[in-house]
């Protein structure tokens, strides 16, 4: 088990810990729960689907890395394909305010990279602050997307995000997790393909500026992440976040990243290369590569 879910673990009831101990038990445990895990959790304790995303909130926000705020959250997305993602708050010592991730974000861009196709749900152990409310709304799964808080009546995010503004008022047919393809030419390397395949599969219907961020691991493991636009800008996900987060979920540390790429137009609006280079940078890693899309 990693050395993160430890305490998290030991709160548990004893019928949970019997019933996860084996799914845990690998170091690198992708943060992840598939159908199966979850009907089987179910049945181990008789915990209903609500219940039980309650009940796995602290391994969630267990994923964290609140470098800065020390303050964990986490959060399950829940997709209909029912597999059950995980996500925590993400902050970077050296790199700015701008680049953290919320535990939302974390969980539902964990989902989409995964290939998760929308959500059913999201439980989360602290409210939705207005920036995931925004970014939530840039989903297919819309405004009745259910989400569940600690002590609360589930609610749709259209009754937490009143009279929204969202892609539909911008005419944007496309919407995040809806499938996308730009048809950018795949060459170069493993990792080139990667970023450059993950730059295919981007939300960018404002700007136009697809991007994709390959890390490669000193094992040789490859996590990529894709441009998430939001309707309200600020929201927006950049590319190497969604990659250092599926790192991060999957028991990886930054250390771990010898190499990395990004995959962006030269002459694209919204240029992704100063702001990647700094962070990764900042979290330690120096090989940093740009392969442009064509």
């Amino acid at each position: 088990m990693h050395p993160r879910f430890q305490s998290a673990f030991a709160q548990l009831a004893g019928n949970l810990q019997s019933a996860l101990a084996p799914v845990l038990a690998d170091a690198h445990f992708p943060a992840l729960l598939t159908a199966e895990q979850v009907n089987a959790l179910k049945g181990a304790t008789d915990l209903d689907d609500d219940a039980l995303a309650f009940a796995l909130l602290p391994l969630a926000a267990a994923c964290a890395r609140a470098d800065l705020s020390h303050f964990n959250v986490g959060a399950i997305a829940r997709g209909v394909s029912g597999t059950w993602y995980f996500g925590g708050n993400m902050e970077f010592i050296g790199a700015t305010m701008q680049q953290t991730v919320h535990a939302e974000q974390s969980a539902i861009s964990h989902a989409w990279l995964r290939g998760e196709h929308s959500l059913q749900a999201i439980t989360v152990n602290y409210t939705p602050c207005g920036h995931c409310r925004q970014f939530m709304n840039e989903l297919n799964s819309g405004l009745q997307l259910r989400i569940n808080l600690p002590g609360r009546a589930p609610h749709t995010l259209e009754d937490y995000l009143p009279d929204a503004f969202g892609p539909k008022d911008l005419e944007i047919k496309s919407l995040l997790m809806d499938e996308q393809d730009h048809g950018y030419a795949v060459s170069g390397d493993e990792l080139a393909q990667a970023a450059i395949i993950a730059a295919n599969k981007s939300h960018a219907p404002y700007s136009n500026s697809p991007s994709g961020v390959a890390l490669e691991c000193r094992d040789g493991r490859l996590f990529t992440g894709s441009y998430a636009e939001n309707a309200a800008f600020n929201p927006t996900l950049p590319p190497l976040q969604g990659a250092l987060n599926l790192l991060s979920l999957n028991g990886y540390d930054y250390p771990d990243i010898q190499r990395a790429i990004l995959a962006e137009k030269a002459d694209a609006p919204l240029i992704q290369w100063d702001a990647t280079a700094a962070t990764l940078r900042a979290l330690g890693c120096t090989s940093i590569d740009r392969v442009l899309l064509a």
